[in-house]
């Protein structure tokens, strides 16, 4: 796994409609550049899910499309292109659900994963014993059936699957959800050696946002399908709103950060 500087990602303006009908999200613009890590933050059901799905070409499989707007990557439009195809030019997703073949071995895992161009190559054994630096503990699983891992070893064998694929740019969907917050923090660690190491750049959904927030470099707050703020990951950590809703830290009864921002007007007005 050579060090490849990745291109951008830039999205502008999407729109996503569920069965011809449901708006999910509407005019989400955002930017992913080279060796980047970026946050994507929002409560549940505000979209995140679903920009990554519709950026990763998965949306087709939900009943939806994207009906304005443009997803660009490396220079080119990702609109209504199939999921393999997105995957060979090296933007790759790591999905919230369905994430590995729980009644196959973890090596079985990694096989069924590899780029082709890396099997044709050779390099598929070179590849693999690289993914177990990252990853020992799927060395000593390697014959075990994936089912039987913990939260975390499926965790790390769904971010290797991806790695397996040859890819510039991972989408990362709920990387800690349901997990420990000591596995959660090595995941977080791994993404930034990927980073690293790899020239990986990585739009990211975490629950965990203090923890997301300092690793990242920028960040997005999306909710009811908009991007209602977004920043330097410095700035989004220090900023108040984004203190008292998402690190929990006085909150106001406050239901999301628009709430919050109506909670400081009326609180100016009435001063």
């Amino acid at each position: 796994m050579t060090e490849r500087p990745g291109p951008s990602l830039d999205v502008s303006g999407i729109e996503v409609v569920y069965h011809r009908a449901a708006l999910a999200i509407q005019g989400v613009t955002l930017t992913v550049g080279p060796a980047r890590i970026v946050a994507l933050l929002g409560p549940n059901g505000s979209g995140k899910t679903t920009t990554l799905r519709a950026v990763s070409g998965f949306i087709g499989s939900d009943d939806a499309a994207i009906t304005q707007g443009a997803v660009m990557y490396d220079g080119q439009r990702l609109n209504g292109r199939a999921p393999h195809e997105i995957v060979r030019r090296g933007l790759v997703l790591v999905p919230e659900r369905e994430k590995i073949f729980q009644t196959l071995t973890v090596d079985e895992n990694l096989a069924t994963a590899v780029a082709p161009s890396r099997r044709a190559d050779g390099r598929a054994h070179e590849l693999r014993q690289q993914i177990f630096e990252y990853f020992p503990v799927l060395a000593d699983r390697r014959r075990q059936t994936a089912g039987y891992l913990s939260g975390g070893e499926r965790q790390m064998l769904a971010i290797a699957r991806a790695l397996c694929c040859a890819p510039r740019l991972l989408l990362v969907d709920e990387l800690s959800l349901g997990l420990a917050p000591r596995v959660a923090d090595h995941l977080l660690e791994i993404i930034v050696r990927l980073r690293a190491d790899l020239g990986l750049a990585v739009l990211l959904v975490e629950e965990n946002t203090g923890a997301v927030l300092e690793i990242a470099d920028y960040g997005y707050v999306i909710e009811q399908g908009r991007i209602v703020y977004e920043d330097t990951a410095a700035r989004l950590r220090e900023h108040t709103d984004i203190q008292e809703f998402y690190l929990g830290r006085g909150g106001a009864g406050a239901r999301s950060y628009r709430d919050i921002k109506q909670y400081r007007r009326k609180r100016r007005w009435h001063g």
